[in-house]
C-alpha cells in the first residue's frame, strides 16, 4: 500500500509538470479537473441571519475531492464544518447551496495572464445541497481533507467539527467563450480528471 501511495505521489508530480487542462470539448472532464485542482471554493447559501434572511450569502471554504495527484480525485467535494460557522447555520435552515471553484486559485491563470473573469480561466459552478457524511464515508472525507489541509487536524475540538459533502445536482462549466456548458452529475462522475 505504501508503495502504491508513493507511486501515485511521484506520478502526480510528473503529471503536474506536464499535464494540460482538458480541451473545451470535454466539459465533464474539465469540471473534474478544476475541482481536483482547487483547495477552496466559494459556497453560496440563502441567509437565515437576521437582516439578511433570504438573501444570497457567499463564504470561502476549504475543500477536497481527494489527495493531490492523479490517483486521488473522487469528484465529491468534501468539507469540514462546524455549527458555529454562519454559513452552516444557514444550511441548517436550507441545505441548498451553490459552490464555485476556479483555476484562478491555481498558478495556471497567472501563468497565462488570464483575468479570473476570463472564461479561459475555467470555473465551475455546482448546485446542490450540503449533507453530513455517514460513518462509512467519514474516513474517506477525512483523508481527502486532511491530506490537503493538515492544519484542520489541530482545530479546536470543542467546535464540534464534522465532515460533510456537497451533493451535486447541477453543474455549469465556463471554460471557453460562447457561454456556459451544462454537465449532468452522471457525466461528471463517469470521467476521470
Amino acid at each position: 500500500m505504501a508503495r502504491l501511495l508513493l507511486l501515485c505521489a511521484a506520478s502526480g508530480l510528473l503529471l503536474a509538470a506536464v499535464a494540460a487542462i482538458p480541451p473545451p470539448e470535454e466539459a465533464a472532464r474539465m469540471a473534474r479537473y478544476v475541482l481536483h485542482s482547487c483547495d477552496w471554493g466559494a459556497l453560496a447559501t440563502l441567509s437565515a441571519q437576521e437582516g439578511l434572511r433570504g438573501h444570497p450569502f457567499a463564504n470561502i471554504f476549504s475543500l477536497s475531492d481527494g489527495p493531490p495527484g492523479p490517483c486521488g480525485g473522487s469528484g465529491v467535494p468534501y468539507l469540514y464544518l462546524t455549527d458555529m460557522e454562519i454559513s452552516v447555520q444557514d444550511l441548517e435552515v436550507n441545505s441548498n447551496a451553490s459552490l464555485t471553484v476556479s483555476l484562478a486559485e491555481t498558478p495556471y491563470c497567472r501563468k497565462h495572464k488570464y483575468d479570473p473573469q476570463n472564461p479561459l480561466c475555467a470555473h465551475i459552478i455546482f448546485a446542490g445541497s450540503i449533507v453530513k457524511v455517514n460513518d462509512s464515508e467519514a474516513d474517506v472525507a477525512k483523508k481527502a481533507l486532511f491530506s490537503r489541509h493538515p492544519e484542520m487536524e489541530s482545530w479546536p475540538k470543542d467546535h464540534n467539527w464534522f465532515f460533510a459533502k456537497f451533493n451535486i445536482t447541477n453543474i455549469w462549466v465556463l471554460d471557453y467563450f460562447g457561454g456556459l456548458k451544462i454537465v449532468t452529475p452522471e457525466e461528471y462522475y463517469s470521467v476521470k480528471p
